[in-house]
């Protein structure tokens, strides 16, 4: 069903192109003649219109489902504690460890530049 939506896709751009390209030509056909230009022929207007809604249609197909607009249906499924959990946002290197007892401040005068700016 994909591959015949696509090629009904397919289908209406070159439908819409051969619309616009007969046109053109129209336009031409009436400078040649010295007629004025009035408006394009009821065919040329028909297969526009009936391509661009193939090609709306098409589109609408091929691309799949939609997502929901409102963030509350994606949110109903999560529950409370898996909302805050952003592991993005896990920080362990921070000055808190430096309120723990067992803590014990490095001295930089015996670690080399490797060790030395992991605490910078």
């Amino acid at each position: 069903m994909a591959f015949l939506n696509k090629f009904a896709l397919f289908v209406g751009f070159v439908s819409l192109l051969h619309a616009a390209y007969s046109a053109a030509q129209h336009r031409a056909y009436l400078r040649i003649t010295d007629q004025e230009f009035s408006n394009l022929p009821v065919d040329i207007i028909f297969q526009a219109i009936l391509s661009l809604f193939l090609i709306i249609y098409n589109i609408l197909q091929v691309v799949g489902d939609f997502k929901e607009i409102r963030a509350t249906v994606d949110l109903q499924a999560k529950s409370w504690e898996t909302l805050g959990n952003i592991p993005s946002f896990y920080t362990f290197n921070h000055r808190g460890k430096a309120l723990s007892p067992t803590y014990e401040q490095p001295n930089p005068t015996t670690m080399d530049r490797s060790e030395l700016s992991t605490y910078e």
